[in-house]
């Protein structure tokens, strides 16, 4: 008998399908799916196997008959072949600062467990690291990762409360003169790219950034980009593209919010977006932490 499966999502890789025997979960997959034995144990490995709701990364994980079996057959990759130990900008006893590359998640996926900058910086400093806040897959710069609970509860109390400012750079493309303030609000949805309006919807998420400095920035005599310098106040994800976009002027590289130009500054990146994540300043232990990369972009 067949075993039935549908497919959805991720341009319709997603395989679901209830487990048709008694058996390993790699011969099951196996099975199911028609795939090669080499495919499925990489699926596993990525950590893109689901049995019951749960993701197994155990090829040889037992499976019952009528289990609910999901399969992400063409998980999302990602370049992680970096120094990884270099691109640490400080390393303290409770917490680390990263320089993440862009094109590269700033922790594990749905369906990629491996490529992304926490696990690659766990792997490198052979430490278990926690989340204390985020950079989308395309933002490139300053990510702060905590090595203790005790860290990352009172980071989060700081963003909690706005006593964490983070700075950005980004590219656009206009001679427009930006306004010193935005402020939109966000539809509180998982969807991208995100949906924001300039004017007050109930229930969605208010988003706040400031305009602090605008320059010429020449990377062709034909095009007129201008470098920005953001304090972003509210940290919303895909804000600063969200924002940018509404107003006008999405950020270059950034085909999702508008963009119709391409941005290779990073050659080895999935996704070229010029937005780097430039400057953090927070308190611990009663001592206030200031971090910088320079506020421009290096072109591989």
């Amino acid at each position: 008998m067949q075993t039935q499966v549908t497919a959805h999502g991720f341009e319709y890789g997603v395989k679901h399908f209830y487990s048709p025997a008694d058996g390993l979960a790699i011969d099951i997959i196996q099975s199911a799916l028609n795939l090669d034995q080499s495919v499925v144990l990489n699926l596993f490995l990525l950590g893109a196997v689901y049995i019951n709701h749960q993701r197994v990364l155990d090829a040889n994980h037992a499976v019952n008959y009528g289990h609910q079996m999901r399969v992400h057959t063409k998980p999302r990759r990602y370049f992680v072949e970096y120094d990884w130990k270099s691109r640490i900008v400080f390393e303290h006893d409770d917490f680390v600062i990263l320089n993440k590359p862009s094109g590269l998640p700033s922790h594990p996926s749905v369906d990629n467990v491996i490529e992304n900058s926490l696990t690659q910086l766990e792997r490198a400093l052979n430490i278990k690291l926690l989340i204390s806040h985020r950079l989308d897959t395309t933002t490139e710069g300053l990510i702060v990762y905590g090595k203790k609970p005790e860290f990352v509860k009172a980071f989060n109390l700081q963003l909690q409360s706005k006593n964490i400012e983070k700075k950005y750079v980004a590219l656009i493309q206009t001679r427009d003169t930006l306004p010193e303030r935005l402020i939109h609000y966000m539809e509180p949805s998982p969807r991208a790219p995100k949906k924001v309006t300039p004017i007050f919807t109930e229930g969605w998420d208010e988003c706040e950034l400031l305009i602090e400095k605008q320059m010429d920035y020449k990377v062709t005599e034909l095009i007129d980009l201008q470098l920005i310098h953001i304090n972003l106040l509210t940290g919303r994800t895909h804000q600063i593209r969200a924002q940018l976009a509404e107003a006008g002027y999405p950020l270059v590289g950034d085909k999702m919010y508008g963009s119709e130009l391409v941005w290779a500054g990073n050659s080895r990146s999935n996704a070229q977006v010029a937005l780097k994540s430039c400057s953090i300043e927070f308190t611990y232990l009663d001592q206030r932490h200031f971090f910088e990369l320079p506020a421009f972009f290096e072109v591989i």
